[in-house]
């Protein structure tokens, strides 16, 4: 597993409508400090890429970069060759940052209103959004009083006003309980068919899930790019939190406030979460206790 200019699977052409998206030598930075170095790969086919590294390892400076919002001070990024700076491009894709840009102060109706107004989207496609992600039932609720997993659904309705072909959806599920992120990764499947998603992560459970590719960056550099089912992690501990005392957690090792447990890989988390909300366990918390992308990284 090697990293590369391009990605050489021979998959099937995008459907017509989709575009591909190039880095192509990228560095970017802030005031003058940069933090991707050389960053080159090019995305022809429509999936979830998910764009794995350890906090600080690029991952949203490469999004603000794709989207436009940081020029590249060398190299440059472009959709069907045509270079981001120009507005075409830009108009097509949408870029969901970790910070949701939700207006407290209006309802969830009137904020999607007024984007589909900066979108030049309709009044059926508020409509829509509000059914696809299933919030109509607290659609005249003030943003400022949904729980955290309502107002994510709610900046994900905003960036489907109006279909691109590319997503940038940067750490969509942090500070999510494991379940409704998990409902936000199946809503953000189902709403991405067709399309290129770039989908940033730190946690390769989740990657698991969600992803059919892994774009890994470390210290601003690409250090992989292949299939997910390529990834492999050597040793890897998962922790879990619960709400109140358990004993289905029983045998488990613990250290603090976590119970831990080894598995194979990534791949096992969601069926323990879902054995473990079966038994009635309310969780808390799952995260992975050492980070198995120092070992498939380096």
């Amino acid at each position: 597993m090697t990293a590369g200019p391009k990605l050489e699977i021979g998959l099937p052409a995008l459907p017509e409508g989709t575009a591909s998206l190039t880095c192509r030598s990228v560095q970017s930075g802030y005031q003058n400090k940069p933090v991707l170095h050389d960053v080159s790969f090019t995305v022809d086919t429509p999936s979830v890429y998910v764009v794995l590294g350890p906090n600080g390892a690029g991952k949203t400076t490469l999004f603000r970069t794709i989207a436009g919002i940081l020029r590249p001070t060398y190299g440059e990024v472009l959709i069907d060759g045509v270079p981001i700076g120009q507005q075409a491009s830009r108009d097509r894709l949408h870029y969901l940052t970790h910070v949701d840009g939700m207006p407290d102060g209006l309802t969830v109706r009137e904020g999607l209103d007024f984007y589909a107004q900066v979108e030049r989207a309709t009044r059926s496609d508020v409509e829509r959004v509000l059914d696809q992600l299933e919030i109509r039932e607290f659609s005249d609720n003030f943003i400022s009083k949904l729980s955290a997993g309502q107002r994510k659904r709610v900046a994900i309705a905003r960036i489907f006003l109006r279909e691109r072909e590319i997503y940038l959806l940067d750490e969509p599920t942090a500070n999510l309980d494991p379940k409704v992120a998990r409902e936000i990764r199946t809503l953000i499947l189902n709403l991405s068919k067709d399309r290129i998603v770039l989908y940033s992560s730190h946690n390769l459970f989740e990657a698991r899930e969600i992803g059919r590719y892994v774009i890994a960056l470390k210290g601003g550099s690409l250090t992989l790019f292949d299939k997910m089912e390529n990834v492999r992690a050597a040793h890897y501990i998962v922790g879990v939190r619960t709400l109140e005392p358990t004993t289905a957690l029983d045998g488990w090792e613990r250290s603090g406030d976590y119970y831990l447990r080894e598995f194979s890989g990534p791949e096992q988390v969601p069926t323990l979460i879902r054995d473990l909300e079966s038994r009635g366990v309310k969780l808390r918390e799952v995260r992975e206790m050492e980070n198995p992308l120092e070992d498939l990284f380096t």
